[in-house]
């Protein structure tokens, strides 16, 4: 594993436990791909919601971190996600963009898709450490 990958957080436990994959992350944009697993289903056999916000915050936050030189620098303070389709099978991938990158706080958006159409979007507002 590169020095890259490991600062991009590729080796996280929790990323490795949810099967996250780092595709993208450098000035203000990640891109990180999530195949469904049987170890992500809720109780109605769909991706649980809560795997999904989690691919979304890690986009977020790699797109974060590709701003701060490789070290972690920020953390969530609120995220608002819109859930617009169920996802039964395949992959997924998350594409988020940092759009205000203040001194104190960073806007981020995100967009999950599947195979072009969108599964979720989202906003959040990051606090700087």
């Amino acid at each position: 594993m590169s020095a890259q990958e490991e600062a991009i957080g590729v080796s996280s436990a929790f990323g490795r436990l949810l099967g996250l994959e780092i595709l993208k992350a450098e000035r203000g944009e990640a891109l990180v791909r999530l195949s469904m697993h049987d170890g992500l289903r809720n109780l109605h056999g769909k991706l649980h919601g809560g795997a999904l916000f989690s691919l979304i915050d890690t986009a977020m936050g790699q797109a974060s971190l590709s701003l701060s030189d490789g070290k972690p620098g920020s953390v969530t303070l609120e995220c608002k996600v819109n859930y617009m389709r169920p996802v039964s099978e395949g992959e997924l991938t998350c594409h988020a963009k940092v759009l205000h990158d203040g001194t104190r706080t960073q806007v981020i958006e995100a967009e999950a898709l599947q195979e072009g159409k969108l599964v979720a979007k989202a906003v959040a507002t990051f606090a700087k450490l």
